[in-house]
Order: structure tokens, then C-alpha cells, then sequence
């Protein structure tokens, strides 16, 4: 029987920050109290630090296929670099093939996570082939843990690309069922006559990726799709929210009551248009869907993380070298691979620019990056909160800790970093899932392998967030 007491640290929660120490018995907590008595138990000196529960990161890509190749990192290298910025558990995103059952592709996502994963994990299907016989197998999911659907507006001309009544009565299907249903909003037919235009005029360069994905494809879809969950009564996310004009939508849609939950994602806080735009080929290494904004959009996404529209914070991690992959695009910006790494940096680019910047509390922090992404997908309170019974997930947070990121000193496998020389202020120094430590002091100790699946029951009516 192992135990663990963190002893002398600051508990902070999505509720209020205390000082207190935590017990650990069998990879659980089993007290949160101050002067707890150690009884044989082995003392961690949490002096100085934040003790938070353990990050989740609901949006990320391992070894997923795209635009014919496949990303940098597997889920060896993805996991711990998600580990190395205190992340505890991701929730990946497996892809239906062509053809292809949503159980055969928890089970493919399985079969790439076992072995490799160094945290705890969980599973979104991202639905490509809405079949009769998908229809019949979708309810069977949740019996299996997997509690959250996606729906892909965009990248029309790919298997990916979903259709208005495929997305509509995917909705009514997840709300029987007990399925969140998660949705790419862009206006998919837009984008692609604009792109034909663009490569017609010769326009090829990076910058063109944002240019034929203006706003209000963004904010039509976002928009488009809320309204369908509407008439089918059914709960909604929007992942990766990047403007202002597609935040309006969601805010609207709070206003009348409506059941709708969004995500954004630190590039849009920590890059812009402008790095898209940068001479050369350079800005393929910030191509991602929705593409990076005009600046002017960001007081809009602060004001939503800070009021609740927007309630958590995700990664998008997809990365894809520069080399040989984003190249891809070199004579056309429609065949850069879409997606940045990002897990590593998350909550450290949530902390310099949010918390340290005074526009977040310490306690929206761990809302947005773990108490409402529990909550939200259906993993609370096993993971994301510091109570009796949960799962031994806990960052160890030192907030004088600063760390310039560049290219070498990143824990995954791609070439590049679009942090590069981007002085973060706040970091985990040491990491635990389960109650095992995976983390240390810029070290990974974690086994790969040791990471184990979640099962997650989706209830909307259950669903609490902190704001």
C-alpha cells in the first residue's frame, strides 16, 4: 500500500485557494485537511507551491492521419509532452475510417494508446460516415465509456466533412443516448470557394490559410450549428472558439438559455494573423483550423474565460513537422498540414498571459484547464478536484518558476515549437497521476504504458461549471 502526504502548500481548487495538506492512499486521496498525521506515509515538502488538481486537456490529436500524413507525435511522445505541462488525462479524438463503426475506432485509439500512454486518457469519435448502422451503433458507446461525439463542419472535399442533416440528426441521436456532441464550426462550402479563388489568383502563401477562413465563417457556423441543437433540444460544444463574432453566438445563446458549452486555445491568445504572415514559408508552422485572428479579438475571448461563455481551455495539440510535412504546402497553403503542438504549453501560456496579467484568478485557472473539463465530459469527481475519493491527480505548481521555450527543451517529437523563445512565468514542478509521479523538475519519470482508459458518463442536466 503506498501513501503520500503533501504537507505545507496552498490547495487551490476551481472554488478557493487554502493552505492544507493532501493524503494519498492507493492512488486516491483519501484526506484533505491541515495537520494531517502522516503515519508512516511518505512526506512531499509542497513548500511554495500551488498543489492543484491534475490538468485535463479534452482536445488533442496522437497519431492521427491528416491531409495525407500523420501527426509528429504518438501517444508516447504526446503524452508526455502533455505531462511535462501538468496535464493528467487527455481525451483524444479517434477517427471513424471510410466505411468504418465508431466501436472500431475506440478500438484502433486503444490499440495506439496501450503500451504508450504515460497519463490517463479518454476517447472522443469523431463521426465521418453517419450510416443507417451508425445510427443503431452510436447509443452503444456510451455503455462503453465513450460519452462525446464530433462533428466536422469544415474540410469539405474530405472524409471529414459532415453535412447540415448528418450534424442535425446527430444531435437528436446524442441526446437520446447521452452523447455530447462536439462541433468544428466553420463554414465548410464557403472556405472552399474562397480557397478555389485564392489558388486561382495564384495566391499560395500561408497567410491565405486565414484569408480564405475569415470570421464569419466561423461565427455563420457557430451560429448555424447552436441553432440545430436547439430544435433538437440537445447540448452542444464548440471546440476552438478564436473570435469574438463566433463567441457573440455562444454568449446569445447563454442569454436565451440554451445548453452550450465552448472551448478556446492558448494560440489564440499567444499568436496572431501576423505569425502567419511571416516572410517566407515560415508561417506554415502556425497554420491551425480556425486559423490565428487580428489581435482585437482576444479582449473578447479573455471576457468569455473570465464571465463563463467561453468555460474551458484545450490545446488542439496536432503537431506536424516543419519539415517534410507543413512543407507539404510549400506551393499551396491548402496542403499545409492544419495544427500546432501545444499540450506541453497550455496552462503554463494560460498562466503568464491570464493569471500573471491579472485578467484570471488562480481559481478560474484550474477551472477552465480541469475542474469544468471534468464536469463537462463527464469525469467528475474521479478526475479534476482534490477530494476524498478522487483520483491522485495532482500538479505540483511553482509560480516563480520561467522557462524559455525553444525547440530542444520541448518533452514531444516535432521539429519546431511556435513558442520558440517565449519566456513562460509559472510552470508544474513536479506532476502525479494517480499518485504516481510522471513529472519532475524538468524530467520525465513517468512509465509509458502506465496510463489507463476513463470511462465517462455524459449527464447535461448534471453538468456545473465554475466561472
Amino acid at each position: 500500500m503506498s501513501r503520500l502526504l503533501f504537507t505545507g502548500g496552498t490547495v487551490v481548487t476551481a472554488d478557493g485557494s487554502f493552505r492544507a495538506d493532501v493524503l494519498v492512499e492507493d492512488e486516491k486521496i483519501v484526506a484533505v485537511g491541515t495537520d494531517l498525521p502522516a503515519n508512516g506515509a511518505e512526506t512531499v515538502d509542497a513548500s511554495g507551491r500551488l498543489v492543484m488538481p491534475g490538468f485535463i486537456d479534452a482536445h488533442t490529436h496522437m497519431d492521427m492521419p491528416f491531409g495525407g500524413t500523420v501527426t509528429a507525435d504518438d501517444w508516447a511522445t504526446g503524452t508526455e509532452s502533455a505531462a511535462a505541462g501538468g496535464t493528467t488525462m487527455i481525451i483524444d479524438f479517434a477517427l471513424q475510417e471510410e466505411g468504418g463503426t465508431l466501436n472500431g475506432a475506440i478500438e484502433e485509439w486503444t490499440n495506439k494508446a496501450q503500451g504508450k500512454a504515460v497519463i490517463d486518457y479518454g476517447f472522443h469519435v469523431a463521426i465521418t460516415d453517419l450510416r443507417d448502422d451508425i445510427k443503431t451503433e452510436l447509443p452503444s458507446i456510451a455503455g462503453k465509456g465513450v460519452a462525446s461525439v464530433k462533428i466536422f463542419m469544415a474540410y469539405k472535399g474530405t472524409p471529414l466533412y459532415t453535412e447540415d442533416d448528418d450534424l442535425f440528426e446527430t444531435l437528436q441521436l446524442s441526446k437520446d443516448a447521452g452523447v455530447l456532441v462536439l462541433v468544428h464550426a466553420e463554414n465548410g462550402d464557403a472556405i472552399a470557394k474562397l480557397q478555389e479563388q485564392a489558388l486561382a489568383r495564384g495566391d499560395t502563401a500561408p497567410r491565405f490559410h486565414a484569408l480564405t477562413r475569415p470570421e464569419p465563417v466561423e461565427a455563420e457556423a457557430t451560429n448555424r450549428a447552436i441553432r440545430l441543437a436547439e430544435v433538437a433540444g440537445a447540448p452542444i460544444l464548440v471546440v476552438h472558439v478564436s473570435c469574438a463574432a463566433a463567441l457573440e453566438a455562444i454568449h446569445l445563446a447563454h442569454e436565451r438559455g440554451q445548453t452550450v458549452y465552448a472551448e478556446t486555445c492558448p494560440q489564440y491568445f499567444a499568436f496572431s494573423y501576423d505569425d502567419l504572415a511571416r516572410e517566407g514559408f515560415e508561417g506554415a508552422k502556425y497554420v491551425c483550423s480556425p486559423p490565428l485572428r487580428d489581435e482585437s479579438n482576444r479582449p473578447a475571448l479573455w471576457n468569455g474565460l473570465r464571465f463563463g461563455d467561453l468555460q474551458i481551455f484545450g490545446s488542439d495539440h496536432c503537431s506536424f513537422n516543419y519539415e517534410g510535412q507543413k512543407e507539404m504546402g510549400r506551393d499551396d497553403f491548402t496542403k499545409i498540414p492544419n495544427g500546432l503542438p501545444g499540450a506541453e504549453e497550455r496552462a503554463m501560456a494560460l498562466w503568464t498571459l491570464g493569471v500573471k496579467e491579472g485578467r484570471l484568478t488562480e481559481n478560474q485557472f484550474v477551472a477552465v484547464l480541469s475542474t469544468n473539463q471534468a464536469r463537462i465530459y463527464g469525469a467528475y469527481p474521479r478526475k479534476g478536484a482534490l477530494v476524498p475519493g478522487a483520483d491522485a491527480d495532482i500538479v505540483l505548481w511553482d509560480p516563480e518558476l520561467q522557462v524559455s521555450a525553444t525547440a530542444d527543451n520541448r518533452h514531444g517529437n516535432v521539429d519546431y515549437t511556435p513558442y520558440e523563445g517565449m519566456t513562460f512565468h509559472g510552470g508544474p514542478a513536479s506532476v502525479y497521476v494517480r499518485g504516481n509521479l510522471v513529472y519532475r523538475d524538468g524530467e520525465l519519470v513517468g512509465e509509458r504504458g502506465s496510463g489507463r482508459f476513463v470511462e465517462r458518463n455524459f449527464k447535461a442536466a448534471n453538468v456545473e461549471v465554475k466561472v
